[in-house]
This record gives C-alpha cells, structure tokens and sequence, in this order.
C-alpha cells in the first residue's frame, strides 16, 4: 500500500508543479479525457477536460491569466481500490492582466490507476480555505 500511496503523491507532485510553472500540456496530461471539475469560482460545473482546457484559454485571452507558482501542504492521500483520493491545502500566485495575486485553497483529487500503472486525475474539486 505504501508504494502506491507513494505513487498517487507523485502523480499530484507532478500535476502541480505543471500548474505551477503554467505549463499547460503536461498540467492537462495529468487528466483523463473524462476528468470532471468543480471550482468555486465558476457558476458550473466541467464535464470534461476539454471543458477545463476552453476555460483554461478563455481565463488566458480575456482576463491574462497567468500561474507564476503553486505550493502544496496538509497532504493525504486515501486508496480504494483502483482510485485514490488526494487532499491538500493549496497556496497558488497567479496574475490577472498583469496584477499579481495570491489564493488559499483546499482541494480534493480523485485519481484511478489505469491499466499501465499510470495515476491520472478523474476529477478536481476546488474550495475556498477559510
């Protein structure tokens, strides 16, 4: 259990390092194609990771925004199965339109292992930390 304890939190090292540096392709790669997502800053949900990815692009062009860094902490990751589910408070500096700016977050990660080994991302939920 602990080598995929092991796993799952290097499968979220790397999902957030990506969106850490803005890195927009190895972030998305990080999701199945199906992944769902609920931010608390968005009136909807996204049913998939092209939704995510418009948004994503949308965010870009009409308000410039930018990630210029991420940080995790109160990391813990709980296995059932085939899926595990990745909990963590999240420090993040954005910009938009060029005025930097810093949110605290929690967020839950559900990930599944697929059938190489690989742990990808099925779902993200995204709330405001108090």
């Amino acid at each position: 259990m602990e080598q995929q304890q092991q796993a799952v939190l290097a499968a979220a090292d790397r999902l957030v390092d990506a969106f850490g540096r803005h890195d927009r392709e190895s972030y998305f790669a990080a999701f199945a194609p199906e992944a769902t997502f609920v931010f608390h800053n968005l009136d909807r949900a996204l049913h998939s990771r092209a939704e995510y990815e418009a948004e994503w692009e949308l965010w870009e062009t009409r308000d410039g925004f930018r990630v210029r860094g991420c940080r995790s902490s109160d990391r813990h990751v709980q296995l059932a199965g085939p899926v595990a589910i990745f909990t963590h408070s999240v420090e993040t500096d954005l910009s938009f339109n060029g005025e930097p700016t810093t949110s605290t977050e929690r967020e839950t990660i559900v990930f599944e292992q697929q059938a190489s080994g690989k742990w990808l991302a099925i779902h993200e939920h995204l709330s405001p930390r108090a």
